[in-house]
């Protein structure tokens, strides 16, 4: 594949080392509102339990495919990290599903329908020769721009002090906030493999717009999913009116933040590096009791 469009800032000058980290998580007495009172906003979060595992095992595959491609060693050593970090995810996210099955909840279905819908839409479909190469740079484009908005999920995680004052459970917060730290530590890595093996500007904004509108349809199903399986739910309390409820608390960023995101996302000159420090990631990857636990062991 030819090299198109170069990172905006060069790969050399970014000093930190992407890497998977060993964590732990003992979900025995999470509870199934592990946001007190907040039914939606718990079942909102609960998403990322159901869509994160095969999501993120179908990036990591993705990414490994454009390896032979990667020609840079840093931007390869960092790709390999983030394939670790993202695997890592996965199983963490996975773990909660037969807890979360013991409360009542029936994942079942919407796993099964997020797996359709992933492999119909990203899957790789057995291609061959330059119609594999022109697919992967189609999800590469894809993937780069969920990862801009996993990345802003990611620091508003780190500073939703809301949760901590809403009694959040800890071992629930950590996962949450652990997730979104690495999400915010790797948030350069995809986007730089996009550039690296395509860089087409217009694949960009085209596979942003998807995104966005896919990601957005597809947290509101589930929520709906989800809303209805909870044995809270009263028709005299419908999950919209909760879920603005729960914005209004910070409690989850509003969903108008997928349109949001994206017009700083299509600048030509964008580069996620320009989105701030990783100083507050980097701070509560070290202090994780997820992580910590785990060093112990």
């Amino acid at each position: 594949m030819a090299k198109k469009i170069p990172a905006t800032k060069p790969y050399t000058e970014e000093a930190h080392t992407i890497g998977p980290r060993d964590v732990e998580f003992d979900w025995t007495d999470v509870p199934l509102h592990y946001i007190p009172g907040e039914p939606f906003a718990t079942q909102f979060w609960n998403i990322m339990h159901l869509a994160i595992p095969l999501g993120e095992k179908m990036m990591a595959g993705c990414l490994a495919e454009a390896l032979p491609y990667i020609d840079d060693p840093r931007l390869r050593e960092e790709a390999v990290g983030f394939i670790g970090q993202e695997s890592m995810h996965a199983s963490s996210h996975e773990s909660y599903h037969e807890h979360l099955a013991s409360q009542g909840i029936d994942i079942e279905p919407v796993v099964r329908n997020i797996e359709t819908m992933l492999q119909a839409f990203l899957g790789d479909h057995k291609l061959r020769g330059r119609a594999k190469e022109a697919w992967l740079k189609e999800r590469l484009a894809f993937y780069a721009a969920a990862e801009h908005f996993t990345a802003v999920v990611g620091q508003w995680m780190l500073e939703a002090d809301a949760w901590d004052e809403a009694g959040m459970h800890p071992m629930m917060k950590d996962l949450l906030r652990w997730h979104g730290a690495e999400e915010v530590e790797h948030r350069n890595v995809l986007f730089d493999v996009y550039q690296h093996v395509d860089g087409s500007y217009s694949r960009r904004v085209r596979m942003s717009v998807v995104a966005s509108l896919g990601l957005f349809a597809s947290w509101m199903v589930t929520a709906d999913y989800l809303m209805r399986q909870d044995p809270s739910s009263r028709w005299w309390k419908p999950w919209p009116v909760q879920m603005l409820n729960s914005v209004r608390k910070r409690l989850l960023p509003g969903p108008w933040f997928f349109v949001s995101e994206l017009p700083s996302y299509l600048r030509p000159a964008f580069h996620p590096s320009q989105m701030g420090t990783l100083d507050a990631a980097i701070a509560y990857l070290a202090t994780s009791p997820a992580a910590r636990a785990a060093e112990q062991h």
